[in-house]
């Protein structure tokens, strides 16, 4: 049996155990190909060249015994290699945390935020930083300025704390405990949130790999809106005049202009569609609130 073979068998066993996806890949093969590839110490970006390669009975039963686990435990694929990627940077992942899946990865490494930004960006919070996957990207794609990563989770700091010494990163980035922006006095120049922002409806629906995650970092109140409002009224005071702020509220864009009919956005472009991803500015904000 060749490699690719194997990844094949593994494919259409995950495809009839009817697991799902959407933390990292979007399909059984890929999810397959992730697995086997990671069980057998082989690079995950290099199939073609290892696809016709021979594996052993014992290299079978190694990847077809994680495949299982997967199936069996209905985890996300990172839960069990302890891997996420985000835009081909590698980041440390476990149960303490939500699966990084930010489409704002996209927007820091094609600099569709740039436009926005100016010699002046010197300060940049990630608000629920999770595993401080976008603290990192930000650092890494804006050399000259400080980033802070904030969470309410203690447990998911500690993961934060794991991504930002091994990209070494610890001279720039911090990492501080706060329910939204309560510690954090700021001002900023440029706020990123991925928020939990899943309204109680989906909530109650979501597939167990999603269940696996921490609800913390998932629900968002009957709406989605309950922090994205906390959010909202408390950005001003910690934004500097030319600050904007890019939220994440995935498929929630009806919920959210429910919520703020008076608010000016900006949606910006993903791999998703321009309905995942909003940048507003500090203007934009106060006017909304009448001041």
């Amino acid at each position: 049996m060749t490699l690719l073979e194997l990844i094949e068998r593994n494919s259409a066993r995950l495809d009839q155990a009817g697991v799902s996806f959407g933390h990292g890949t979007t399909n059984a093969l890929d999810e397959a190909a992730w697995l086997t590839l990671w069980s057998l110490s082989l690079p995950l970006d290099g199939l073609d060249a290892v696809a016709q390669q021979p594996v052993s009975p014992e290299q079978v039963a190694r990847a077809e015994a994680l495949v299982e686990q997967r199936i069996a435990t209905r985890k996300p694929a990172a839960y069990l290699t302890h891997e996420a990627w985000l835009q081909g940077v590698p980041f440390y992942v476990d149960e303490r945390c939500i699966v990084p899946r930010s489409f704002i990865a996209e927007l820091l490494a094609e600099g569709s935020i740039d436009p926005w930004l100016s010699e002046r960006t010197t300060r940049v919070l990630d608000l629920c930083t999770g595993n401080g996957s976008l603290a990192v990207l930000a650092a890494l794609a804006y050399p000259e300025v400080r980033v802070d990563g904030a969470d309410l989770s203690r447990e998911a700091l500690e993961v934060a704390r794991i991504n930002v010494e091994r990209h070494g990163l610890a001279e720039r980035v911090t990492l501080v405990r706060s329910d939204l922006l309560e510690a954090l006095p700021g001002p900023y120049d440029l706020i990123l949130c991925n928020p939990p922002y899943v309204n109680a409806t989906t909530m109650g629906a979501l597939p167990a790999e999603y269940q696996a995650e921490p609800a913390l970092a998932l629900a968002g109140g009957p709406d989605g809106m309950d922090l994205v409002r906390r959010l909202l009224e408390q950005a001003p005071s910690r934004m500097s005049e030319d600050a904007v702020l890019v939220l994440e509220i995935g498929n929630e864009r009806a919920h959210f202009e429910a919520a703020f009919e008076r608010l000016e956005t900006v949606w910006l472009d993903t791999s998703a569609g321009e309905d995942q991803v909003l940048l507003v500015t500090r203007a934009a904000l106060l006017e909304a609130q009448g001041r």
